[in-house]
């Protein structure tokens, strides 16, 4: 019979980091990742991204409780969009995002904060992936006025 290969258990070897979740039960988002993610939404607005909107996904997905989404119309400004929701995030007093993704390219930039995933598109990227139809069960957050809670 075959020896099973044996897990690697070197220190070298990454554990995953415990990601940061709410546990407000008043809301499907806790207050501070509503926070956070009015924040992000109005500092990509402050750049001028187009049709931001926060998805509340915590009853949908066991990764993350929310989705900020917006679109610029340039890779320029999708990488200024996702400069300035990182620098408001800090100066906020968040932490850094847990990963960015897509920053070279700046089709589609990511930027994780674990409770919460920032998601910054170029128009036709953001068209062809649709997230929000992709997640429309899940309630959008009004984050200034933009959206009704639970539409």
């Amino acid at each position: 019979m075959a020896e099973q290969p044996r897990l690697s258990t070197s220190p070298l070897t990454p554990k995953p980091q415990p990601r940061s979740r709410s546990t407000n039960t008043d809301s499907p988002l806790g207050a501070g990742c509503q926070q956070r993610c009015t924040v992000a939404a109005r500092a990509a607005s402050s750049k001028l991204g187009h049709d931001t909107v926060v998805l509340s996904v915590s009853e949908l997905v066991g990764f993350t409780d929310a989705f900020v989404i917006t679109s610029g119309t340039n890779a320029r400004q999708v990488r200024t969009i996702s400069d300035e929701v990182e620098r408001q995030l800090k100066l906020a007093g968040a932490d850094g995002p847990l990963s960015v993704e897509g920053r070279d390219d700046a089709r589609w930039v990511l930027l994780d904060y674990g409770d919460f995933v920032v998601h910054v598109f170029l128009a036709e990227a953001r068209g062809f992936y649709d997230l929000e139809h992709l997640w429309a069960d899940a309630p959008q957050w009004a984050w200034d006025g933009h959206a009704l809670a639970g539409t």
